[in-house]
C-alpha cells in the first residue's frame, strides 16, 4: 500500500506540475498578446512616421522657423444614446493610445481636429455633453507645449436646421471661438462650415460677416505700410492662409480620389449632395475668393482625397481617426513655414490586424490546452498499472 500511495502522490505531483506549467504558459501568452495589441503595436506602427522636410532657401542668412502640425478628423466619440459600452471601450482606447503614442514619438507643436469630435453633440443634454467632454479631455490630454485646436463639425452642433446659438456657444466655451490666428508665421483660418448654408439665417450671416472681416485683415497684411485702412491694427504675417474646416469644398464625387484610404471603389462615383456631403458651389467660391488659401484641409467624408480647386488651391480630405469609421485610420503630418509646406500621412494600426492577432493567439491557446489534456490518460494509465502490479503481489 505504501508503494501505491507513493505512486499516487507521484502521479498527483506530475499532474499538478503540468497544470502549473500550462497555467504559466497561458498567462505568458495572454499577457504578451494583450501588451502587443493594446500598447506596443502603436509604437511599432507609428515609429515609421517621420515629419516631411520643407525645402526652402534661407532668408536674410537664416532659415525660416518650421511649424510641426498634426491634422486629424472625425473622432466621433459615442454618446449615451447610440453608444454601446463595448464599442466605446474598444474604439476610444484605440484613439487614446494612438494619440498619446503619436504625441510621445512625434512631438508636434499643434494638433488640429477637423470637426465631428463628438457623435451626439447635436442632441446631447447638458449632462451627456459634460460626460462626453470629460472622456475627450482624458483621451486627448496633452502637455502645455502642445496646442490643441478644434473645428466645429455637424455632429458637434447639428446640421444647419439643427444648429443653435446654445450649441455653438457650448462648443466654443470649451474649444474657443478664435477663427484667425498665427503660429510661427503661418496664418490659419478655422471655418464653421455648417454655417455656410447661404440662406441668410442669423448664424450664417454672422459667420459670413466674420469671414469678410478676416479677409480684410489678410488683405491688410499684403499692403504697404501707410494705407489708411490698415494702419491702426496689428499686422498678420505675410503669408497666404491655411484653411481648416469640416465640410470639404464642393466636388461632384470622390471619383478622382485614389489610395488605400480613399472611399471604397463602389462609393467613389456616388454624387455628393451640396450642403450635406460638401459645401455648395457658391459657398466654396466665396471662401476661395475671400481667403485665397494656399492649402485647405477638411474632414467629414471619413476617407482620403486630394483635389486641386480653381486658382490652384489644393485640398486634402483627412480620413477618420477612429476604427469605428475605418479599418485603417490615419492622420496628416504637416511641416509648414510662412511660404511653403510639406505633408505626409501617418497610418494607425489596422483593426483587422489586431483582431487577427487575437484570433491566432486564441487558436494557439486552444492547442496548448488540448495538448495538455491529451497527456492526462497516460498519467492515469501509469497509476492503474502501478496499482495492478501491487495487487498481484
Amino acid at each position: 500500500m505504501a508503494l501505491v500511495r507513493w505512486g499516487l502522490r507521484r502521479q498527483n505531483f506530475h499532474l499538478l506540475r503540468r497544470r502549473r506549467v500550462l497555467l504559466l504558459k497561458l498567462t505568458v501568452v495572454v499577457i504578451s498578446v494583450l501588451l502587443f495589441c493594446e500598447y506596443f503595436i502603436y509604437y511599432l506602427v507609428l515609429f515609421r512616421c517621420h515629419w516631411p522636410e520643407v525645402k526652402m532657401p534661407a532668408r536674410g542668412g537664416r532659415q525660416e522657423p518650421v511649424l510641426k502640425a498634426m491634422f486629424l478628423a472625425d473622432t466621433h466619440l459615442l454618446g449615451e444614446i447610440r453608444g454601446h459600452w463595448l464599442d466605446k471601450l474598444r474604439r476610444e482606447w484605440q484613439m487614446e493610445r494612438a494619440f498619446q503614442t503619436a504625441l510621445w514619438l512625434l512631438q508636434p507643436e499643434v494638433v488640429f481636429i477637423l470637426g465631428d469630435v463628438f457623435d451626439e453633440g447635436k442632441w446631447s443634454s447638458a449632462q451627456a455633453w459634460a460626460d462626453d467632454l470629460h472622456r475627450f479631455q482624458r483621451m486627448f490630454r496633452h502637455g502645455s507645449h502642445v496646442q490643441l485646436k478644434v473645428v466645429i463639425g455637424n455632429h458637434d452642433i447639428g446640421f444647419h436646421y439643427q444648429m443653435s446659438k446654445y450649441r455653438i456657444n457650448r462648443f466654443e466655451k470649451v474649444f474657443g471661438s478664435e477663427r484667425l490666428f498665427s503660429l510661427k508665421g503661418v496664418n490659419f483660418v478655422m471655418v464653421n462650415s455648417v454655417a455656410m448654408e447661404g440662406d441668410g439665417c442669423t448664424i450664417c450671416s454672422e459667420a459670413e460677416a466674420e469671414l469678410r472681416e478676416i479677409s480684410r485683415k489678410l488683405n491688410c497684411s499684403q499692403e504697404v505700410q501707410g494705407s489708411s485702412q490698415c494702419d491702426h491694427e496689428p499686422r498678420l504675417p505675410l503669408s497666404a492662409p491655411v484653411l481648416l474646416q469640416h465640410y470639404p469644398l464642393y466636388r461632384a464625387s470622390d471619383a478622382n480620389c485614389s489610395g488605400e484610404d480613399a472611399a471604397p471603389p463602389e462609393e467613389r462615383s456616388v454624387p455628393f449632395e451640396e450642403k450635406y456631403d460638401v459645401l455648395s458651389r457658391e459657398a466654396s467660391q466665396k471662401l476661395l475668393w475671400w481667403l485665397r488659401p494656399r492649402l485647405i484641409l477638411s474632414g467629414h467624408t471619413h476617407s482620403a482625397c486630394e483635389v486641386l480647386h480653381p486658382g490652384g488651391a489644393p485640398e486634402v480630405s483627412v480620413p477618420s481617426f477612429s476604427w469605428r469609421n475605418r479599418n485603417n485610420p490615419s492622420f496628416i503630418m504637416g511641416s509648414l513655414t510662412s511660404r511653403d509646406y510639406a505633408l505626409s500621412k501617418c497610418y494607425l494600426p489596422c483593426e483587422d490586424t489586431v483582431l487577427t492577432t487575437y484570433c491566432a493567439a486564441a487558436a494557439f491557446l486552444l492547442v496548448l490546452i488540448l495538448a495538455h489534456f491529451e497527456r492526462l490518460p497516460s498519467s492515469f494509465l501509469f497509476g492503474w498499472k502501478l496499482c495492478r502490479s501491487h495487487l498481484r503481489r
